[in-house]
C-alpha cells in the first residue's frame, strides 16, 4: 500500500446485520482520521475506504470495535537477525508501526522475531522492507489471516442450533394438534426451554446488537426483536403466576422470535454471499504463486514478491500474474472475465499480455512490467470494489426510511398496546404489540437497492462493463438518447490515407512531405495515418509546431508558416478552397475526412487536400439497430466534416437530422446541454481520450477505451467503460441496467408493501407473534432471492 497519496482500501466487517449497522459503521469511519469517505456494503460485509496520506489502520480498527463490529485482521511474524537489545526491539516496532495497514507490534529481543497485527491488504514486502530500513535484515517466518467473518458465521450456525434445539419441543405440542393429540409441557418446562434461547447465546447475540444501536443512537432490528420476545416471555411469566398453563402461555412464541429470526439471518447471510459471486471470480483469477528466474534459477514465489522485470514462466492452463510482455514462446490467451471477449487472442514476443488471462495453448516466458498490485487486474478489481460499494440516488428513499423505520414502530407498537389495553383485553394488547414489533422489517428496505447493484455490477464486470459507480449504473437505466462520436467509436478508428490533391505548382507528394512533416509530433488518428502512408516521401522540417485543438496544427517550413487542419480552421485563416472544391465535395460524399494544407505567408493561399477513409466497425449497424429497438433516440457528434459524418450516420442507419458534423469540443458539450435542458437524459459513447469533457457532461458517459487503458479512462471520465471497442455492449449495458433497476423498483415495493401490510394485520391481532417472525425473516430473504435472479440475465 502507498501511504504517499490517497488511496482506496477495502475493509472486511464482521457484524453487520442491517441497515441500521451500516449507518452506525459509516458514523463511526467517518470520525476516523484520515478517511476522507466511507462507503459500506451492507451484502458484502464490507466497507469502501478512500484515505488520506498518513492514515493508521489501528484507528480504523479501534473506531469499529468500539462501534461493536470486528475486523479480518492478517497475524505475521518475522524473523530478523540484529536483534539485541530492547533499544533494537523499540526502533523496530516504530519502524514496522509506521507501515501503512499495521495495527499492533509486538518484538521479542530473546527469540528474534516479531508478532505483527495487520490489515489483509498490507504488502508483506513493505514490512521486510520497513525493517530493512531500519537496520535489520527480516523474512516472514509465518502468515495467517484472524478472520471474524469465519468465526461469526460459526457462532450464527452453533446459535442457530441452540435456538432451534430449544424451540422445536415448545413447538411439538401445537404441530401435533391437528393429529388429536393434545399435549403441553408444565410451564416450568416452558420456561427453562425459552430461557436457553432468551438467556443463552442466541438471545446473548442479539441483546448485544440491540444495546449497541442504542448506544449509537441508531437502534436496528434487533432491539425490536429482543423487545417482542421479552415482551412474550415476561407475559408468560406473568401468566404463569396467575395460575395459566399449557397453551394459555407464550413461551413458545418468545423463543420461536429469536428462531426464525436467526433461521433468516442464517439464510440471509448464504444468499448475500452469492450476491458477490462475480468480484470473487476477479479476485480469483489471480494466482497464488508464481515462477520466476531469479540469479539464473527458477524459483516458486509467493505472489507478492514478484518485482517489475521479473521473467516468469507460464505452463499451458496457467493464469498470467501480472501485466506483462511476451518474451519467449506463443500462445493463445483468453481474455474474457477480464474484457467478456470470448475468442482466444494470439501472442507472441513483444505482445502484451494482461493479468488473470488464461495461458491455453503453449508455453511462454513474459516480463513483468507492473506489480500484481497495479495490474490492470487488480485496477478493474478496485473499481468493482469501489462500484458495488456505491450507493445510487434511489437508496436514499430506504435510506431515509430505514433510520426513521425503526422509532416509527415503536410508535406504533405502543400504540397497539393502548388500544388493546382500552379495549379491557391486557393479554391481547401485550401479543400484539409483540407482533408487531417482530414483523417489522427494515433489513428489507435496507437490502433492496444494494443486493441487485452488487449483482448487476457484477455481471457487467464480467461481461467487459466497469461501472464506475451505482449513480452512474442507475442514469444508465434511465436514459432516452444516446450520443456517439464518429472517429473511434462507430468507425475502426484507424483511418488511412487514401487520397492527395494538390494545387499547382505543388505536386501530391509535395503536399504530402509538407503535411507529414506537420503531422510528426502529433498523436491525432489522422496524423498517424499520414505517418503509415510515409515511404518513400522526404520529410522537410518543421518548427514552432503548435497543436490547435479542434481546428489542426501550424509549423514554420522552409521559412513559411503552414496550417493542417478543418475547413472551419482554413476560413478563420481567410482561406478559399474553391480551387479543390470538386474533388473535396466528392470525397466527402464517400465518407471520407478531409484535412486541407494551407500557408499564410506571404498572403493566404491553399496548397493541397488529404482524404482519409475510415470504415464504420463491422458490429456498429446492428449495434445501433439494437438500441433504437430499445426506444433510445441515437445522435452522431462528430469533429468532421458535415458530409463525412452524414456518409457515416447514413451507413449506419441513422436518421440525417440526428448526424451533426463539424464540432468542437464545446459544440458537442453545447449539443449535450440542449437536450439536456429539453428534459431528455443523454447518454455519451466516446473513446474515452479525447472525448472526456463530453464524457464527463453528459448524464452518463460510456468510454470505449482500448485494452490496457479502459479502467483509467473510466475512473477519469466516463460513468462506464466497455473494455473491448464493441458496440453491442452498450446495448448490453443499457439493458443490464434497465433489468437491475427493475429488480430494486420490485425490491423496494415488496419492502414497504410487506410492511403497509403487515404492521395493520398485527396491530389488528390477525398476526400471531411466531408467524410474525417467520414472515419478518421470509421478507429479507425475498428481496435477496429477487436480486440473484439478475444472474440469470442475458443479452
Amino acid at each position: 500500500m502507498d501511504a504517499l497519496r490517497p488511496l482506496d482500501l477495502s475493509v472486511l466487517i464482521g457484524g453487520m446485520h442491517c441497515a441500521a449497522c451500516v449507518r452506525n459503521v459509516e458514523r463511526a469511519l467517518q470520525r476516523v482520521p484520515g478517511v476522507l469517505k466511507a462507503e459500506v456494503l451492507l451484502t458484502e460485509s464490507r466497507a469502501q475506504l478512500t484515505l488520506s496520506p498518513g492514515w493508521q489502520a489501528k484507528l480504523l480498527v479501534q473506531a469499529l470495535h468500539e462501534a461493536g463490529y470486528e475486523v479480518p485482521l492478517t497475524q505475521a511474524t518475522l524473523h530478523v537477525d540484529g536483534l539485541r537489545e530492547p533499544g533494537d526491539a523499540h526502533r523496530l516496532e516504530r519502524a514496522l508501526a509506521e507501515v501503512p495497514g499495521v495495527v499492533g507490534v509486538s518484538a521479542q529481543v530473546a527469540t528474534g522475531a516479531v508478532g505483527l497485527s495487520a490489515l489483509p491488504a498490507t504488502e508483506a514486502s513493505g514490512l521486510v522492507a520497513a525493517a530493512e530500513r531500519a537496520g535489520f535484515q527480516a523474512a516472514l517466518k509465518t502468515h495467517s489471516v484472524d478472520n471474524p467473518l469465519a468465526r461469526e458465521h460459526a457462532r450464527l450456525e452453533r446459535d442457530l442450533l441452540i435456538a432451534w434445539g430449544a424451540t422445536l419441543p415448545l413447538l411439538a405440542p401445537m404441530l401435533l394438534m391437528p393429529l388429536g393429540l393434545h399435549l403441553a409441557w408444565p410451564p416450568l418446562v416452558q420456561a427453562a426451554f425459552a430461557a436457553v434461547v432468551l438467556g443463552g447465546p442466541p438471545g446473548w447475540r442479539l441483546a448485544r446488537a440491540a444495546w449497541g444501536g442504542l448506544r449509537a443512537r441508531s437502534p436496528g432490528m434487533d432491539l425490536l426483536v429482543m423487545l417482542g420476545a421479552s415482551a412474550a416471555f415476561a407475559l408468560s411469566a406473568w401468566l404463569t403466576a396467575q395460575g395459566a398453563s399449557g397453551h394459555a402461555l407464550y413461551f413458545e412464541s418468545s423463543a420461536a422470535i429469536v428462531a426464525f429470526v436467526l433461521l433468516g439471518r442464517w439464510l440471509e447471510a448464504r444468499a448475500k454471499r452469492a450476491t458477490g459471486g462475480a468480484l470473487r471470480a476477479l479476485q480469483a483469477l489471480s494466482p497464488h504463486t508464481v515462477e520466476v528466474l531469479r540469479q539464473g534459477q527458477w524459483h516458486a514465489l509467493p505472489l507478492a514478491r514478484l518485482q517489475v522485470g521479473d521473467t516468469v514462466r507460464l505452463s499451458p492452463g496457467q493464469r498470467v500474474p501480472c501485466d506483462g510482455v511476451v518474451t519467449a514462446g506463443r500462445t493463445h490467451v483468453n481474455e474474457a472475465h477480464l474484457s467478456g471477449e470470448p475468442l482466444p487472442q494470439a501472442r507472441e514476443p513483444g505482445q502484451p499480455v494482461r493479468a488473470g488471462s488464461l495461458n491455453l495453448d503453449g508455453a511462454i516466458e513474459i516480463r513483468a512490467s507492473a506489480l500484481p498490485a497495479a495490474s490492470s487486474l487488480a485496477q478493474l478489481v478496485r473499481l468493482v470494489e469501489s462500484a458495488q460499494a456505491s450507493k445510487a440516488p434511489i437508496q436514499r428513499l430506504a435510506d431515509t426510511w430505514s433510520a426513521r423505520f425503526v422509532p416509527a414502530v415503536l410508535g406504533l407498537s405502543l400504540l397497539t398496546l393502548l388500544g388493546w389495553l382500552l379495549a379491557g383485553r391486557p393479554e391481547a394488547a401485550v401479543l400484539n404489540a409483540v407482533a408487531v414489533l417482530v414483523v417489522a422489517c427494515p433489513c428489507a428496505l435496507g437490502l433492496a437497492t444494494p443486493a441487485a447493484v452488487v449483482v448487476g455490477i457484477g455481471q457487467a464486470a464480467l461481461r467487459g462493463l466497469v461501472v464506475r459507480d451505482a449513480g452512474a449504473f442507475e442514469a444508465l437505466a434511465r436514459v432516452q438518447r444516446v450520443a456517439f462520436d464518429k472517429t473511434g467509436t462507430l468507425t475502426q478508428g484507424e483511418p488511412q490515407l487514401v487520397q492527395v490533391e494538390a494545387v499547382a505548382p505543388l505536386s501530391r507528394l509535395e503536399v504530402q512531405a509538407l503535411a507529414l512533416s506537420l503531422a510528426q509530433g502529433s498523436e491525432h488518428p489522422l496524423a498517424r495515418a499520414m505517418r503509415r502512408a510515409q515511404e518513400g516521401v522526404p520529410l522537410a522540417v518543421a518548427v514552432n509546431l503548435r497543436a490547435l485543438p479542434g481546428l489542426g496544427v501550424q509549423a514554420e517550413v522552409d521559412g513559411r508558416t503552414l496550417h493542417l487542419g478543418s475547413s472551419r480552421h482554413m476560413a478563420e485563416l481567410g482561406v478559399s478552397t474553391t480551387a479543390l472544391d470538386a474533388s473535396s465535395l466528392a470525397l466527402a460524399e464517400r465518407g471520407c475526412s478531409l484535412s486541407w494544407l494551407a500557408t499564410t505567408t506571404p498572403q493566404p493561399a491553399l496548397l493541397g487536400l488529404l482524404a482519409f477513409a475510415d470504415a464504420p466497425r463491422p458490429q456498429a449497424r446492428e449495434a445501433l439497430a439494437r438500441l433504437q429497438k430499445q426506444g433510445l433516440t441515437l445522435s452522431l457528434l462528430s469533429g468532421d466534416r458535415p458530409e463525412s459524418a452524414r456518409a457515416v450516420g447514413l451507413a449506419l442507419g441513422l436518421s440525417p437530422d440526428e448526424v451533426h458534423g463539424g464540432l468542437l469540443p464545446a459544440d458537442k458539450l453545447s449539443s449535450l446541454a440542449s437536450w439536456r435542458l429539453r428534459g431528455e437524459r443523454v447518454a455519451m459513447v466516446g473513446d474515452g481520450l479525447n472525448d472526456a469533457p463530453a464524457l464527463a457532461a453528459a448524464d452518463v458517459g460510456i468510454a470505449m477505451a482500448p485494452p490496457g487503458q479502459g479502467t483509467d479512462v473510466a475512473a477519469e471520465a466516463a460513468g462506464l467503460t466497455l473494455l473491448q471497442p464493441d458496440l453491442g455492449r452498450v446495448a448490453d449495458a443499457v439493458s443490464l441496467a434497465r433489468a437491475t433497476w427493475r429488480v430494486i423498483a420490485q425490491n423496494l415495493a415488496w419492502a414497504f408493501g410487506f410492511n403497509a401490510v403487515m404492521i395493520p394485520l398485527a396491530m389488528a391481532g390477525r398476526l400471531d407473534p411466531m408467524w410474525a417472525a417467520a414472515a419478518m425473516a421470509g421478507s429479507s430473504l425475498m428481496v435477496v432471492g429477487n436480486a440473484l435472479r439478475l444472474k440469470r440475465w442475458r443479452p
